[in-house]
């Protein structure tokens, strides 16, 4: 093994043995912050151990710095030289990132079997790269009678995030006392769920109330997290050699995220069946509305579908593109017309109007747009 890359696994283990160690302390002063800190740190020093160990590189021609996580975990799992990664193991060290980032710079309060499940999971993969790129085992690092991480898993992910999702109900119908603690809960929900999505950002404050809102109309987690309900536990054995997974449930497809785009992640969850799962063109959502297609825009634009991947979809075919909508979106349409004053939403998003939030004019082009069958 290079010198350089025998240094880099060296300081890869400590970081992950201070990570299990601050989990199993008795003391909660920093303590879920710092096990993502550590567990966060132990993973971007393995990617970077395996692509000097497989003869990559950890800088660019010419660069002074080194790599920063999202190039190490792009060139992990697409280049071919140095792969090492499938998509799920990629989702599961990209979310360990965005919650860390999270800990690091702002407030967040992670429940203790989030912590547990992520933190195990996180165990599980290091041990298996660990093993798979440098022929190495945990017990070379690690005493026996340690027990990495938890006594207490959740048998599934729903069980997990119904009780997580009760307390945070709880917190938000309980008054404005308590509102800052309920965004520090959702604001681990909404982390794992951009990192679905392929967008790399903490949860705005706008965004946090807007949550927050649709929590006290009754919806559910599935239906404010798609994204996480997508999620299923696989799990064996137990003392050291417990190993816990997180992937993806039958039907759905992880793909890499264009490299470049501003604030993007590395990995999300991509439909299969993009045209069945986005099935209406604007012209079938106006029917199926009762309203011209130009006020179903600025229905549309009211409510914002358009930059949530769960209702809207650019697709191409052939040489033509055209916005394609969800089921979901049509939903969330039908409930918005009990509701809103159609007048004064066509008098701000309408054709050729200057609507408020820096939304863009509409034109005629436009119209022909979303108009695609």
């Amino acid at each position: 093994m290079r010198r350089e890359a025998k240094i880099l696994l060296k300081r890869s283990v400590d970081s992950l043995v201070l990570a299990v160690d601050h989990f199993n302390r008795s003391w909660d002063c920093g303590r879920r912050e710092a096990v993502l800190i550590f567990l966060d740190r132990a993973f971007e020093l393995l990617l970077k151990a395996v692509l000097v160990h497989r003869g990559g590189r950890i800088r660019a021609p010419k660069a002074m710095e080194i790599l920063g996580f999202d190039n190490c975990l792009r060139k992990c799992l697409s280049d071919l030289t140095v792969k090492c990664l499938n998509e799920d193991d990629a989702l599961t060290i990209q979310t360990i990132n965005s919650l860390r980032n999270a800990v690091q710079h702002y407030i967040l309060d992670i429940s203790e079997q989030l912590l547990s499940l992520y933190t195990q999971a996180g165990f599980t993969l290091f041990r298996k790269l660990l093993k798979a790129v440098f022929n190495k085992g945990l017990l070379d690092y690690f005493p026996e009678r340690i027990f990495p991480v938890s006594a207490s898993l959740p048998e599934d992910l729903a069980s997990l995030f119904n009780t997580d999702f009760s307390e945070i109900k709880e917190l938000v119908t309980s008054g404005r006392g308590r509102r800052i603690q309920a965004r520090a809960k959702m604001r681990a929900f909404l982390i794992i769920e951009s990192s679905f999505s392929g967008i790399r950002s903490q949860p705005s404050e706008n965004k946090l109330g807007r949550l927050m809102r649709r929590i006290n109309e009754g919806k559910a987690w599935t239906d404010l997290f798609p994204g996480i309900a997508t999620l299923k536990i696989d799990s064996s054995g137990e003392g050291i050699n417990v190993s816990v997974s997180i992937t993806q449930k039958e039907g759905e497809q992880i793909h890499l995220v264009p490299e470049g785009i501003p604030g993007s992640t590395v990995v999300a969850i991509k439909h299969v069946n993009e045209l069945g799962f986005y099935s209406l063109g604007l012209n079938q959502l106006a029917e199926k509305l009762g309203i011209s297609a130009p006020k179903t825009i600025a229905l549309i634009k009211y409510l914002n579908l358009q930059e949530s991947s769960d209702c809207c979809k650019e697709i191409r075919i052939g040489s033509s593109r055209f916005k394609r909508y969800s089921a979901k979106a049509l939903d969330m349409l039908q409930k918005s017309l009990l509701d809103v004053n159609m007048q004064e939403v066509w008098l701000e998003y309408g054709p050729r109007r200057s609507p408020k939030d820096g939304l863009r004019k509409e034109n005629n082009s436009n119209l022909f747009f979303h108009g695609g069958p």
